[in-house]
């Protein structure tokens, strides 16, 4: 009990500061007036959620990301488009703000000053990152052959969801005009995801359910989403992930169960967050 409030009392202090020492953000946008500090809440073991958080995509205000991932306070979080120094703001956030605590890997496939800012000699990380509650083991991180436009991995790790070890994969496809660097890549994919019993596949694939490049990925796993698969007569019964209302973003299970799936639509991205409670037995 004493704890718990501690914990809010550290983070109104810390929130009282910041709002002192001015702007906080990339763009300079102020912490102040931005969310208000929550009521520490705790995570739930067998959430987890997918977010492309979007870069650039003009003023980047992590403590509103922060805010929305405490919404939801899921075990496990896979961020695209993530820059290493949101990241750990994000982070940090959730932690002093919010009193959610979580472990972080990363899964930059570039070095990229334009995207992440840094130093011309330092530029900043981005990619893919891994948020867990529990400790993560055993990262991997695969460069895809081809990236098309850019590029493009998925990195994993093994983690706690519902209080059982899993492998946890984060991925982001090829770009949407670029369905065949995404067929190649979902062929890597899958081959590494096949190779474990039990799996959760988080990420942004930028094609639609029916797309033929996600073809060797349905047999492998399903979506949370269990009125969502792959139809001949199309997928609309998939509930949009993006503000182009198209379904890009997945939380694919295999051999665990769903239980329900949310998207909420966020004033931070252009992609929703996604979350999922499963039943991991």
């Amino acid at each position: 009990m004493f704890g718990r409030a501690t914990r809010l009392l550290a983070g109104a202090l810390t929130l009282a500061c910041l709002m002192l020492i001015g702007p906080s953000t990339p763009s300079g946008a102020h912490f102040a007036g931005t969310q208000p500090v929550e009521p520490v809440k705790d995570i739930v073991p067998n959430r987890v959620m997918t977010w492309n958080i979007c870069n650039p995509c003009g003023d980047e205000n992590n403590v509103g990301r922060a805010a929305e991932i405490a919404k939801y306070a899921p075990q496990v979080i896979g961020m695209q488009e993530a820059c290493v120094r949101d990241v750990e703001r994000i982070r940090d956030y959730l932690q002093h703000l919010h009193g959610l605590v979580y472990h972080v890997e990363y899964g930059s496939v570039l070095r990229n000053r334009s995207r992440c800012g840094g130093w011309p000699w330092s530029p900043g990380g981005f990619g893919q990152a891994i948020l867990s509650a529990a400790p993560m083991t055993d990262r991997a991180h695969v460069e895809y052959p081809e990236g098309g436009s850019e590029d493009r991995g998925y990195m994993a790790v093994t983690t706690k969801v519902g209080g059982r070890n899993v492998r946890v994969f984060n991925t982001h496809l090829a770009q949407r005009q670029q369905p065949e660097f995404r067929e190649k890549q979902v062929d890597v994919l899958a081959a590494a995801v096949a190779r474990h019993d039990r799996a959760i596949v988080l990420g942004d694939f930028n094609a639609v359910p029916d797309a033929p490049e996600l073809g060797k990925m349905w047999p492998l796993a399903t979506d949370a989403d269990t009125q969502c698969h792959p139809s001949p007569t199309g997928s609309g019964t998939c509930e949009p992930t993006t503000d182009w209302q198209l379904k890009f973003d997945y939380v694919f299970l295999r051999d665990i169960a769903p239980l329900e799936q949310s998207v909420r639509p966020s004033a931070y991205s252009d992609h929703h967050p996604v979350y999922a409670d499963v039943d991991v037995k």
